[in-house]
């Protein structure tokens, strides 16, 4: 039985659109604020898309980590070995997946190719954009940065640096000619295209794994978030308009929290004090959003909630046809969840003597998490399939109305 909220949520969207086609709509919105709302002050319209075409986005700039990262880290050092990529690509692609990531599925969803990693010098083509994640990101500077540690030096600010540089030598490079100046977008591009973010899942990790309380990670979250509203606010001043931004998932689901933090359970078998710090990272997360929306009323901010969709698969994993949600599927270890930090998926193992390739399991199409920190393509189908509804999204517009601004009274 629905919530009576949702249900007049729904009745205020349906009356909204409706009144819009009404000769005075002003007094239609009088009615309708003294009907269903005590304030009309909370109130935010969005302008009817139903009738509207979809957003023509010529490309597609990504900042982010490994959720998203389609070979930066790969190019910068030492690439993930098979089985990585073996779904799709049949070959380790600079993905740290099976297959596909839920941006590869945006890019097609536009009929774009996938977006090139910025830092790969070989046989990239940025015509129609460019990903500046790389895996083990973070938004905030981290402590320890590969090789001496375990963070990206590629955090958030210097993919920012990135961007910025990227969009005037691509420009220098398009306007001079020659054989790499069809590889590189039209400076139109940049003002019409998708800008999507997925990061912050490693700043929460990189707080656990340093030996912080769950509590001091929790204080950590505001600094963490105004970091990241700092740097869309830069992106913004750069031409940016429209704005995909992820929250980060149930980091308390994966093997390789589940297997270093034992912890209180929830139903689903996840570590509920881990997930209650992605939760209260993502409320903080939409606050800024709603925030920016105010800030630059011209630019069109989508937040999307992906924790809730991952959550479902963790939740009801037989529902939606997977298993053993918490059990990585290319892993080793001597605990339940297939994981161990020292045995990791695609790398040489040692055990009781013997070496061995730590593989992957004989059906990564009906499993969620691949190697204990990543989902598999499967996975990330799943959650590209829903969130690009709208139905997860804030303000709920699907995805091919990403540009769709809304109007706050």
């Amino acid at each position: 039985m629905l919530h009576l909220s949702i249900i007049i949520s729904h009745i205020r969207s349906y009356l909204l659109v409706s009144m819009m086609k009404l000769p005075h709509p002003h007094i239609s919105f009088f009615c309708l604020c003294m009907l269903l709302s005590s304030s009309c002050a909370s109130i935010s319209i969005i302008s009817p898309v139903s009738d509207e075409k979809p957003c023509d986005f010529p490309a597609i700039f990504n900042l982010g980590d490994s959720n998203s990262d389609t070979g930066g880290l790969a190019a910068a050092f030492t690439p993930p070995n098979s089985p990585y990529g073996e779904t799709y690509f049949h070959m380790p692609a600079g993905r740290f997946s099976d297959g596909r990531l839920i941006i590869d599925f945006i890019a097609q969803s536009f009929d774009l190719p996938y977006i090139s990693a910025y830092l790969n010098s070989l046989g990239t083509n940025f015509s129609h954009g460019a990903n500046f994640a790389t895996a083990s990101s973070t938004i905030r500077l981290p402590t320890r940065i590969i090789p001496g540690g375990g963070f990206s030096p590629f955090y958030l600010d210097v993919q920012l640096q990135q961007f910025s540089q990227f969009k005037n030598r691509s420009q220098i490079i398009r306007n001079g000619g020659g054989i790499f100046a069809s590889l590189m977008p039209r400076d139109e591009y940049f003002s019409k295209a998708l800008y999507t973010f997925d990061i912050g899942q490693n700043d929460l990790g990189a707080g656990f794994f340093g030996n912080m309380s769950v509590e001091e990670v929790h204080e950590s979250i505001p600094d963490i978030i105004n970091k990241f509203s700092a740097n869309v606010k830069n992106i913004y001043n750069l031409g940016a308009r429209s704005f995909w931004i992820h929250n980060t998932g149930p980091i308390g689901c994966l093997p390789y929290i589940l297997a270093n933090f034992p912890s209180a359970k929830d139903f689903a078998g996840c570590a509920k004090p881990y997930n209650k710090v992605a939760k209260n990272f993502n409320l903080k997360l939409k606050e800024a959003v709603v925030q920016l929306r105010k800030d630059f009323p011209s630019a069109a901010f989508t937040y999307v909630d992906v924790y809730s969709v991952k959550y479902s698969l963790f939740r009801n994993p037989k529902r939606y046809g997977f298993e053993l949600p918490t059990v990585a599927c290319c892993g080793y270890g001597d605990n339940e969840y297939n994981y161990s930090g020292t045995a990791e998926c695609g790398q040489l193992a040692t055990v009781n003597g013997t070496q061995f390739i730590v593989g992957s399991c004989d059906r990564p199409s009906v499993r969620v998490n691949w190697d204990g920190i990543h989902y598999t393509e499967a996975a990330a189908k799943f959650v590209f399939d829903r969130i690009s509804t709208g139905a997860f999204s804030d303000p709920r517009i699907p995805l091919k109305m990403a540009c769709r601004r809304a109007l706050i009274d």
